[in-house]
């Protein structure tokens, strides 16, 4: 016989649990004349047994059920799955507390956060120490904050030597600023890069025109080349967020943003952007959609995890519409825009691979064209031209 405190020492639990397990008739104890509480072997041999079956995920009601009948197997296989989801949802736990230390790959981690929150995962990527500069980087192109050093390197790599890092044309950029209706004297271009549609812009308009990206290098490339071509007085040239313009309200006649509004979201970059426009001023934006209502699993597959946001164009229509624009005009770049990024990137890539198999960044970019040429003809940039009202 053991005395309650023994007994509780010997299987591991507090007197009141001891108690509450005798009041559930679970085990018997027995209170001696001398006022002592004693217990059997056969209560301890009952409570290591309804402590194995509690290991196995059984509340104590159910303990007491399969001490007092033959076991309920459908009650046995509704806890293995139980179990079977807990183990599945800790592995995930583990999983993600040993990517954020270096030990595992993080990309799947940044890419579904960034459809459930993609607001409060920048939020939290700036947090963690990186500029948003580097924060947009990564959400968009390294997905791992632990290789993004790397990969941004080597993604620049394939990079410096491209004049264009995204499809355009200069006959589409002169097609869309022909149908601005009215002659602009001040326009803002949001993510010009290295100039391209900045210098069509210039030779196209009496504009002065304010070139904004984030890549300092772009703009060093943009203000030499307009240097060299005598324009340099019309162009200024200013290092900063898309996400927080630098200027007074209502200070340009036209803002332009060939294939970069996707950065920081359509919706929030036609809402953030219109105050910055004079009345009736305009905004030209471009973006990937959808050029087909059954695209193939492929492309459906690599844009949900690149651009999550694609839409079709009449969505893009009523989004522009809901955020206070009249549509003017709107029409697909042209598939020499297309080849004129992606010819020159795809040979790029044949260009560096001998040296750079091992690359993630380029195995990325070498992925993106060959679905960009593959199914090139379901999803594409469309060009849209709105007018504020």
């Amino acid at each position: 016989m053991y005395k309650i405190s023994e007994f509780a020492a010997k299987v591991g639990l507090s007197r009141t649990a001891l108690l509450y397990y005798e009041k559930q008739k679970l085990i018997s104890g027995r209170k001696l004349e001398n006022g002592y509480r004693v217990y059997s072997d056969e209560d301890l041999q009952r409570v290591r047994l309804i402590q194995q079956l509690l290991a196995g995920g059984l509340t104590l009601k159910e303990c007491k059920v399969c001490l007092e009948a033959k076991v309920d197997k459908q009650l046995l296989q509704k806890r293995l799955k139980a179990l079977d989801e807990e183990i599945e949802r800790k592995q995930e736990s583990r999983y993600l507390l040993a990517a954020m230390l270096g030990e595992s790959d993080l990309k799947a981690w940044h890419e579904n956060l960034d459809k459930l929150a993609p607001d409060a995962h920048l939020d939290w990527l700036i947090k963690q120490g990186f500029s948003e500069k580097e924060a947009l980087r990564l959400r968009w192109l390294s997905k791992d904050m632990n290789e993004h050093d790397l990969y941004m390197a080597d993604f620049m790599k394939v990079f410096e030597k491209l004049e264009r890092w995204g499809p355009g044309s200069d006959s589409d950029t002169r097609k869309a600023l022909s149908l601005t209706p009215k002659a602009t004297s001040s326009i803002l271009e949001v993510g010009c890069g290295k100039g391209l549609a900045t210098r069509v812009l210039a030779e196209n308009s009496e504009a002065k025109i304010t070139a904004l990206d984030n890549e300092q290098s772009a703009l060093n490339r943009l203000a030499q080349r307009f240097e060299q071509q005598g324009l340099s007085e019309r162009i200024e040239t200013v290092c900063a967020s898309m996400t927080n313009l630098p200027f007074a309200k209502e200070c340009f006649d036209l803002i332009w943003a060939e294939g970069s509004a996707y950065i920081m979201g359509i919706e929030k970059a036609l809402t953030g952007w219109k105050p910055f426009l004079c009345e009736q001023g305009y905004l030209m934006i471009s973006d990937m959609v959808w050029r087909t209502d059954t695209p193939s699993r492929e492309s459906v597959e690599f844009w949900n995890r690149e651009y999550p946001d694609i839409q079709s164009v009449t969505t893009r229509i009523e989004q522009m519409k809901e955020a206070g624009y009249q549509i003017v005009e709107h029409f697909p770049q042209s598939e020499e825009a297309w080849l004129n990024y992606y010819g020159a990137l795809g040979e790029r890539v044949t260009e560096l691979e001998p040296d750079m198999s091992d690359s993630a960044a380029l195995k990325d970019i070498k992925h993106e064209v060959n679905i960009c040429t593959q199914f090139a003809n379901e999803f594409g940039y469309h060009m849209f031209i709105l007018t504020k009202i």
